[in-house]
């Protein structure tokens, strides 16, 4: 089954949570937690999310090296700069879902147009 959302003027987060409920099988009435569901989710319009400027000067990824001082700390305006609104949207997406074995199946029925 082909789920599709128009991510047109709509929020960043409230699009990846619906496409990660989705990805994860909860609108099916066979749902299993640890069962991979037949299901693709199609994204389209993903660059025309509505981010605020607020959001854009506020929020900050954050990665570490695991080395004294290695924190590095990214701003989203230049996440949004260098890899573009589909690199940030599956990041979102995938932040959302279960940390386990699943996740990485789930994200390989996203598609982003």
């Amino acid at each position: 089954m082909i789920y599709v959302i128009d991510a047109k003027d709509k929020a960043l987060g409230r699009v990846a949570s619906e496409a990660a409920v989705i990805l994860r099988g909860k609108k099916e009435v066979n749902f299993a937690p640890n069962r991979l569901p037949d299901i693709k989710v199609k994204i389209i319009n993903v660059s025309k999310i509505k981010i605020t400027d607020k959001k854009l000067k506020q929020k900050e990824y954050k990665s570490h090296s695991e080395y004294p001082g290695g924190l590095k700390i990214t701003p989203l305006k230049r996440v949004l700069e260098k890899k573009g609104m589909t690199y940030l949207f599956i990041k979102t997406v995938t932040g959302m879902l279960p940390k386990n074995k699943l996740r990485n199946k789930m994200m390989k029925n996203l598609i982003i147009e």
